[in-house]
């Protein structure tokens, strides 16, 4: 039996993410009481743009801090984000081949509202974890625990400014002709160029 592993909620997670999942399927946790932190995954993703790495960041009402419960944290819809992030995801990958497969379910989240940054974060990630088709199940911590020697703890180790912990290998991007391949994208960049085969590169 593998070490279990915790994990935070993130926005359209990187790969480095569901492949520490994959491998700790035995026991998986979500943080649900951590408090918010900016300029991380929680809230941001990386797409791979025409023009290269591209981030999509979730803009949040003000007064969400280091003092505010992740679950609280409320998203901002001063303007049009979803519309944006949208757009930017189709000119990114309208020419993938799995793309249009995905786009109807997909698009639900860019034109149905949520309050809740954390909720969005959920039911995107039941979302990936379905089509990625990856056989995993997981339960939220019922508490905050600075540090868990049972556990493999994720919860700031995957972060835009850390390098991923393993190597992955190429495998065809929309834009890879232009800009090389880019690593650890947000796991839709998988799913979107691979479709069916994402499970087995995870």
């Amino acid at each position: 039996m593998h070490k279990g592993a915790i994990f935070s909620s993130f926005y359209l997670p990187p790969v480095e993410y569901f492949s520490q999942l994959k491998a700790h399927n035995d026991q998986i946790i979500v943080e649900g009481c951590e408090h918010y932190k900016k300029q991380t995954f929680r809230s941001r993703a990386t797409i791979h743009s025409p023009q290269g790495k591209l981030d999509l960041i979730i803009p949040v009402l003000k007064g969400a801090n280091l003092q505010t419960d992740i679950r609280d944290v409320k998203i901002s819809y001063d303007f049009d984000w979803q519309r944006l992030h949208w757009q930017s995801i189709q000119t990114a990958y309208r020419r993938s081949a799995y793309f249009e497969f995905y786009e109807d379910d997909f698009k639900v989240f860019y034109t149905r509202k949520w309050e809740f940054l954390f909720d969005y974060n959920i039911e995107l990630l039941d979302f990936l974890i379905r089509n990625l088709k990856l056989n995993l199940s997981y339960t939220f911590s019922a508490s905050y625990e600075d540090n868990y020697d049972d556990l493999d703890d994720y919860r700031d180790s995957i972060h835009p400014k850390k390098a991923p912990i393993p190597e992955f290998k190429p495998y065809f991007q929309v834009f890879d002709d232009r800009n090389g391949f880019i690593p650890n994208l947000t796991v839709v960049d998988l799913l979107f160029n691979q479709g069916p085969q994402s499970s087995s590169y995870l």
